[in-house]
């Protein structure tokens, strides 16, 4: 899907139609592969976007750039560009992505403490991660 029209369908998808709860308002925010993650990473501070790349393996730029534009027109992350040259632009959350990025702490606690459990149950199912 072309990266306009993905944006463009996020878009209506988050004004059209109406939330069921609060929970299906926060999942509207944070649904991706990549989301949770790329607020894990920024609530640790501001980053350039290769450091961002970096952090996240396996995500390639289509869908870093996707979800971070996402992010922004949630108003989860903000994009600062200095205008510079070379380019220099980083990402932050917004106080409001600081909310949201405060409520993967028991989340992110509860995968540390069930991690070996996780591990053995991906693996049964052959979704085992790398070590």
């Amino acid at each position: 899907m072309h990266y306009l029209v993905s944006i463009k369908k996020a878009w209506e998808d988050w004004t059209v139609k109406p939330f069921i709860c609060g929970l299906d308002a926060a999942l509207r925010v944070i649904g991706g592969k990549w989301k949770p993650l790329i607020l894990f990473f920024l609530a640790k501070g501001p980053l350039r976007y290769g450091e961002l790349k970096r952090s996240i393996e396996g995500v390639s730029d289509k869908m870093l750039i996707q979800q971070l534009k996402e992010l922004e027109l949630h108003g989860i992350v903000k994009r600062t560009d200095y205008g510079e040259v070379p380019p220099r632009v980083d990402y932050s959350l917004t106080c409001l992505g600081e909310s949201l990025s405060q409520t993967f702490m028991p989340l992110c606690d509860w995968g540390e403490a069930h991690r070996e459990q996780i591990a053995g149950a991906l693996s049964v199912q052959g979704q085992a991660p790398a070590k």
